[in-house]
């Protein structure tokens, strides 16, 4: 079977959403930096499109130091003034500032924890959720596990992290196999 004529989960339908949805989406992260970059791009997402997002990820790289979490935690004020100004990302001052401060939050988490992915990873017990949805009406936008996520990374003041930001970045970072039953990535992801 051709990469083309392969079963997907009915959101990836665009070149960019069909290269995500193959490559990225629901695999199982353990990377700090890859972490920081997901929470801070499913922050950025809200009221806006997945698609969007995708399509200015290369900006957001360069204007967010690769999402390096302890160079974004020492953006200055004068350093978010000019990211207003970057046509290539979101120009949302909540959001871009809710990325600096959230750098800093994660910092904490890293000492507290010794790594991102040793505090987030415990939500779901250290191993990815698969769900076994047949029609994309069945896939929550919240669950009780994002529920508490949020409100934990709330209650260490985080900002861009309620409950449905948290599910869709559990999805992105694969402690959620959402994947649809019978699209190609679910067994693949699932292994």
């Amino acid at each position: 079977m051709s990469r083309k004529d392969r079963v997907r989960c009915a959101w990836a339908r665009t070149p960019l959403g069909v290269e995500y949805h193959d490559l990225e989406w629901g695999v199982p992260v353990h990377d700090d930096r890859l972490l920081f970059e997901f929470l801070t791009l499913e922050g950025a997402q809200a009221g806006l499109s997945w698609e969007t997002i995708l399509r200015k990820r290369d900006a957001y790289r360069a204007a967010f130091a690769s999402f390096e979490p302890a160079r974004v935690a020492r953006f200055t004020p004068a350093r978010v003034e000019r990211l207003l100004l970057n046509p290539g990302i979101v120009r949302n001052r909540l959001k871009i500032e809710s990325a600096v401060g959230n750098a800093r939050r994660f910092l904490q988490v890293q000492r507290e924890m010794g790594s991102f992915d040793a505090y987030v990873w415990r939500f779901v017990g250290n191993r990815p959720i698969v769900n076994r949805w047949r029609t994309p009406r069945q896939v929550p936008a919240r669950t009780e596990v994002s529920d508490a996520l949020s409100g934990d990374l709330l209650g260490r003041g985080f900002r861009f992290v309620g409950p449905t930001i948290c599910y869709a970045f559990m999805q992105a970072v694969g402690m959620v196999n959402d994947h649809a039953i019978d699209c190609f990535r679910h067994d693949r992801v699932g292994r």
